[in-house]
């Protein structure tokens, strides 16, 4: 009976250890979550172990430019979190030169850095608009040049006209010639990737200023003649030459006679009414090949009569 008991209770005592022994177990065990590749892995790690070895634990295969968040060699604590980024390619262009970069999500110029680029103070980045580098992302370094140079330029004079009561409407008299002034100006160059993108001027100095040409405009509408008052809406000078019957009517349909003349309707009216110096009243009621601009052609009886007058520049008036 003594015996039985005995072996009862180191049972007891064998098992009141092993329940211990379990217990003690389970709570020197560390549970981590792991985040890789995008699921999470849950697991319960034993004593002193290093991150590294709880991702190879879990067959977590890591490359050398992959971040881990806690570093590799550092213990596990209880309720770790360890985040596994994935490094990948990214592409740095600059100096006509292409870089690829294996890296985790980096600040850009981080990764400019690192890829052993230099930026002056003015460069441009073009890349995609993000914070952190993407995979497969591009990024292109513009070189930006500044540089100054001075040039010389003609500052052009301006034509300032005024009223001249002695001069008939339409008509122009020049009071004074006009001059081109000169400047010397200070202009800034801006290049990208050593082509020119910009050229601005900061500052301008002037040499000499420009004179402004002054135009006297006529403004009476009313003249004489020897016994003739004309009222007229415009006066122009025009290069007039003559011609004669040709066996063809006018561009209006009527039959040439003396005051007929011939105009570009671009600049007389087809049916104005003229007066010409030299020749006398006419309606405009032709037209011709080589009457263009300020060129009339005027109706002679005969060809004797054309050659007498020729090629001459006349005064003449547009009607009211």
């Amino acid at each position: 009976m003594q015996r039985v008991k005995k072996g009862l209770q180191l049972f007891i005592a064998l098992f009141v250890l092993a329940i211990f022994g379990l217990s003690l177990f389970f709570a020197l065990q560390k549970p981590v979550t792991i985040a890789v590749d995008g699921e999470i892995i849950k697991d319960k790690v034993f004593f002193s172990c290093s991150v590294a070895q709880v991702l190879e634990r879990n067959g977590v295969v890591l490359s050398e430019y992959d971040l881990v968040q806690p570093d590799r060699d550092q213990a596990v604590q209880k309720n770790t979190n360890i985040n596994v980024i994935r490094a990948f390619k990214v592409y740095v262009i600059a100096d006509g030169q292409k870089k690829e970069l294996i890296t985790p999500p980096v600040p850009v110029k981080q990764a400019i850095a690192e890829a052993g680029i230099t930026l002056g103070e003015k460069d441009l980045i073009k890349t995609t608009a993000s914070e952190l580098t993407q995979p497969e992302q591009e990024i292109e370094i513009i070189r930006v040049d500044e540089q100054e140079m001075q040039e010389k330029v003609i500052l052009s004079y301006r034509e300032e006209r005024t009223e001249d009561n002695t001069l008939e409407k339409g008509l122009t008299r020049t009071l004074r010639q006009g001059a081109n002034g000169t400047a010397l100006n200070t202009v800034r160059i801006t290049y990208h990737n050593g082509q020119e993108v910009k050229r601005e001027v900061i500052a301008s100095q002037t040499i000499q200023a420009p004179v402004n040409k002054i135009v006297a405009v006529g403004n009476i509408t009313t003249v004489s003649r020897g016994n003739l008052r004309l009222d007229f809406k415009q006066a122009m000078y025009a290069r007039a030459s003559a011609y004669t019957y040709t066996g063809r009517n006018t561009a209006t349909g009527t039959k040439p006679a003396v005051g007929t003349i011939a105009v570009d309707p671009a600049v007389i009216p087809l049916g104005s009414r003229l007066y010409v110096e030299g020749y006398g009243y006419g309606t405009a009621c032709d037209t011709g090949g080589a009457v263009r601009g300020n060129r009339i052609d005027l109706f002679m009886e005969d060809h004797a009569q054309c050659m007498k007058w020729g090629v001459r520049t006349v005064k003449l008036y547009i009607l009211q």
